[in-house]
């Protein structure tokens, strides 16, 4: 399975705008186009940051709808009032606990290791890092995408509220620094995020 991610730094009075073109009208859009299994978005409506991900049952899906999302990606960015940077990305641990509900947050972790350890990454998410997020009161669910090529990989782990999620930050500190001596990882960036909206039909995979 993979994944588009579509990064604009909005402007903030435009944010709630942008939400509603994407949920009413481009949302439903992408949904209908053949391989595609789902669709969120996460906003930081204190920095403008969106990040709206289309999720595909292959690469050639993928591939095959750039040119019918191009346009609909320029409205939403322009809806929102910034410019998109575009990501494509394998997707290579997915756990769901329960669905995601009306409020809930996400922390974003971005992490460069050398591409040669990308498989070591991707178990010790799996079998190490999800045992214990599990553990964390309002865990929702948790994605691993991956740039093998870059040596990039991006968690998202979801919480039920935005009050779990920072109840959680000491516990995913303690994990991320776990992580990082195992695969010898630097992590780039940690960012927290509303989960504006969420369409998933993406299966399982740990």
């Amino acid at each position: 399975m993979y994944a588009r991610s579509t990064t604009v730094l909005a402007h903030r009075e435009n944010m709630d705008h942008g939400i509603a073109l994407i949920r009413d009208e481009i949302m439903p859009a992408v949904l209908d186009m053949p391989g595609c299994i789902g669709m969120s978005m996460l906003a930081d409506r204190e920095s403008g940051r969106c990040i709206a991900t289309t999720a595909w049952d292959s690469r050639e899906a993928m591939e095959a709808s750039a040119t019918t999302v191009r346009p609909m990606r320029d409205r939403a960015a322009d809806a929102l009032g910034g410019t998109a940077q575009v990501d494509e990305w394998e997707i290579g641990v997915l756990h769901r606990d329960h669905p995601s509900e009306p409020g809930a947050c996400v922390r974003v972790t971005w992490v460069r290791v050398e591409p040669s350890a990308m498989d070591r990454s991707v178990e010790v998410y799996r079998t190490m890092l999800l045992p214990e997020m599990e553990q964390i009161a309002g865990f929702c669910s948790a994605s691993l995408l991956l740039d093998r090529d870059e040596g990039l990989s991006v968690s998202s782990v979801t919480y039920d509220s935005r009050e779990a999620m920072g109840a959680s930050r000491d516990a995913a500190s303690r994990i991320r620094e776990t992580a990082m001596q195992e695969i010898g990882g630097e992590v780039l960036e940690v960012r927290e995020f509303e989960l504006a909206l969420a369409h998933l039909r993406v299966p399982e995979l740990v």
